[in-house]
C-alpha cells in the first residue's frame, strides 16, 4: 500500500475495524473508505458489488462480521452462520470481480478444535472437533479463511487471513446479553461498586484458562501483515501469554475499585478450559505486541466510564 491507496475498512465502527481505522491514520494513509450498516448492508450481495463497481477499493480490511460471547453464540448459531457467511461470500467474491489488490479476512481462535494441543499452531485447523458453544462462528470463520486460500490457489488473489485471539479495548461492546468476558466483567464490576453491591457474580467456574490481545495491538498486526505479508497460510496474532478467568476477574476488581466479593456460578458454561495461541510464526517476521494486559484494562474502563451510557 502506499499512503494514496484506497483502503476500504469493512466494520469500520466496530472494535476491530475503528482500531485499524485509527492505526492507518496514524501511519499517514489519506483515503479510508467506511459505510455504516445503513449506508451499506454486507449481507446484500448486490449492494455489495454495486459498492465494489463505484468506489474501486484497492486494499480490504474484512474486520465485519456478526460476533459476541457464549452466550450470544449459543442462542443464536443461525443467526451466526447465516450472517458471517453472507458477509464473507460478498465482500471475497466482489474483491475478487471487481479486482482488489489485497484484501486481510479476520477470523476468530475459536476456529481451532476444542480440545487442541497447546500452544496452537496454525497447523491444528480441522485436526478435532468444535467448541459447541461457538460452533457456526466458527464453522463461518473456518470457511472465510479457506474462501481466500482458494481464490489465492485459484485465481491468483492476493488474500490473506489472520486469527486474533481474544480482543478487547476500547469501543468495546458492554452489553452484557451479547458481550465477551472483558467487557462483561468491566461493566458487571463497575455497575456492581456504583450500586454498592457486595458480591460480583462471574458465569463459570474461573478455572478457564484465555489469552488476551489489545485491540490497538491487533490493528498494527492488521496494518503490518497487509503491508508485509503474502503467504497462503493464516497467522496467528496473540501475545502468547495466558491468565485464568478468576485471575481476569480479580485484576478487573482491582482496576475498577470494587471492594466486594465475587462468586463464580459453575452452572454456567465454561467454553474450552484452555486456548493459547502459537504466535512464533507472526513474531518470527518481526512484529510483538506492545499493551500489557493490566494496562489495556485501565484503559479500557476510563474509555467505558466516559463513553458508556
Amino acid at each position: 500500500m502506499n499512503k494514496g491507496s484506497k483502503i476500504y475498512v469493512a466494520g469500520h465502527r466496530g472494535l476491530v475495524g475503528c482500531a485499524i481505522v485509527r492505526n492507518l491514520e496514524v501511519k499517514g494513509y489519506t483515503n479510508i473508505i467506511g459505510k455504516t450498516h445503513n449506508e451499506l448492508d454486507l449481507t446484500n450481495q448486490q449492494q455489495v458489488r454495486n459498492f465494489f463497481e463505484k468506489e474501486k477499493p484497492e486494499y480490504v480490511f474484512l474486520a465485519a462480521a456478526k460476533v459476541g460471547g457464549i452466550h450470544a453464540n449459543n442462542t443464536y448459531p443461525a443467526d451466526f452462520i447465516y450472517e458471517n457467511l453472507e458477509i464473507q461470500n460478498n465482500v471475497i467474491k466482489a474483491a475478487h470481480d471487481f479486482k482488489v489488490e489485497k484484501l486481510l479476512f479476520l477470523g476468530s481462535s475459536c476456529i481451532y478444535p476444542k480440545m487442541c494441543a497447546q500452544p496452537i499452531k496454525e497447523e491444528y485447523l480441522l485436526s478435532g472437533y468444535l467448541e459447541p458453544t461457538n460452533e457456526a462462528y466458527a464453522l463461518a470463520k473456518i470457511a472465510g479463511l479457506k474462501m481466500c486460500q482458494f481464490f489465492k490457489r485459484q485465481y491468483g488473489d492476493n488474500f490473506i487471513s489472520c486469527m486474533p485471539t481474544n480482543l478487547y479495548g476500547t469501543n468495546d461492546n458492554f452489553d452484557l446479553n451479547n458481550s465477551h468476558v472483558m467487557p462483561a466483567l468491566i461493566r458487571k464490576f463497575h455497575e456492581a461498586k456504583m450500586n454498592n453491591d457486595s458480591v460480583v457474580e462471574v458465569w463459570g467456574s474461573g478455572k478457564p484458562l484465555r489469552e488476551f490481545l489489545y485491540v490497538d495491538d491487533m490493528a498494527d498486526a492488521c496494518v503490518f501483515l497487509m503491508e508485509n505479508y503474502d503467504g497462503e497460510e493464516h497467522v496467528n496474532v496473540g501475545t502468547g501469554k495466558e491468565i485464568s478467568i478468576k485471575e481476569l476477574a480479580e485484576m478487573v476488581k482491582g482496576v475498577v475499585g470494587f471492594e466486594g466479593e465475587i462468586s463464580f456460578n459453575s452452572e454456567k458454561a465454561d467454553g474450552t478450559m484452555r486456548k493459547l495461541l502459537d504466535v512464533s510464526k507472526f513474531e518470527d517476521t518481526g512484529w510483538r505486541y506492545r499493551v500489557e494486559l493490566e494496562d489495556g484494562v485501565k484503559i479500557s474502563y476510563e474509555w467505558f466510564k466516559k463513553n458508556y451510557k
